[in-house]
């Protein structure tokens, strides 16, 4: 069959602005994305340049915008995107050249939430034994192979490169919920600040774009004090071991003895109720009530104005 390609082309040392260049070649339904960029490359034009490595869905270097969504190029098939097929840089991150992305301030947001095991006590003689049981708490997030498909399809990160973004989360959960690790206290402080869980929106494009299925659990209390216990007790008897919620005093309140019972951590980007109302594992993003931070401080030195 034959397909056609359009890909996104920029070379800031010589083009003033993007444009789009398309190709057309021979294909089957097999193909993978990234063979037609590797036949475009090897016959067509030399210079589109992009990232692989593994080929194989495991390094993450190949994720891209194909039809509009955050895949991998590896794993996304002729047969599951057609045969006009657009391929663009992932948003978010500044165009290097052409598919390639400044990927560093990604890695930044990443190595912020401390993405290692911190155990200050002596080293065992063999290793340090965790059971299947606690292994299975932070299970699906060991899947996680940065390529920022996630982070890079969120809207808040969009708006702002310094929030942490769904990446960071899933890697402070990792290693939060790992009993060897004795950091937890400090990375769930890093995730309540400004750029952290609370500029999350809960668009879920993060979950859709994951290329591995590491899976968001949605749950709507509505705001409402009795729906928001009965999504806690929902959610807890779904194995979740996090919560972003509730989004108002009185559901967290209502939810929150549900997820104390069960260990189960909550941070709740916009509750204001004092913190002595909350359990232990009840992690607030505002400043208690009824003080507001103000939007904007005023200027120092203001300039003068007068009024007709």
């Amino acid at each position: 069959m034959e397909v056609t390609i359009k890909v996104f082309r920029y070379n800031p040392e010589k083009d003033k602005k993007p444009s789009y260049k398309t190709y057309k070649l021979e294909a089957v339904e097999t193909d993978r994305v990234l063979d037609l960029l590797e036949k475009v490359k090897g016959y067509q034009d030399g210079t589109l340049s992009f990232r692989r490595s593994c080929a194989h869905g495991i390094c993450g270097s190949d994720s891209m915008r194909i039809n509009g969504m955050n895949r991998l190029a590896c794993k996304t098939l002729v047969r599951d995107v057609g045969t006009k097929i657009t391929v663009e840089p992932i948003l978010g991150l500044k165009v290097i050249k052409d598919l390639i992305v400044d990927m560093e301030p990604f890695f930044d947001n990443y190595k912020k939430v401390m993405p290692w095991l911190v155990n200050n006590d002596p080293e065992p003689e063999k290793e340090r034994y965790q059971s299947p049981e606690r292994r299975l708490l932070f299970d699906d997030t060991t899947k996680c192979i940065l390529c920022a498909c996630c982070t890079t399809s969120c809207p808040s990160f969009w708006g702002t490169d310094g929030y942490l973004g769904p990446a960071a989360f899933v890697s402070a959960h990792r290693f939060i919920f790992d009993d060897r690790d004795q950091a937890a206290g400090e990375r769930l402080k890093i995730v309540n600040e400004v750029l952290g869980v609370s500029r999350c929106h809960t668009v879920y494009n993060c979950t859709l774009a994951c290329p591995r299925e590491i899976q968001i659990v949605e749950g709507d209390d509505r705001g409402d004090s009795d729906e928001a216990q009965r999504v806690a007790e929902r959610l807890v008897a779904e194995g979740v071991v996090a919560v972003v919620g509730s989004y108002n005093s009185d559901a967290t309140k209502s939810a929150a003895p549900v997820y104390d019972q069960a260990g189960t951590v909550q941070i709740t980007p916009s509750s204001t109720a004092t913190s002595t109302a909350f359990p232990a594992l009840v992690f607030r993003n505002p400043p208690t009530s009824p003080c507001q931070y103000p939007l904007e401080r005023p200027r120092e030195s203001a300039p003068s104005v007068t009024l007709p």
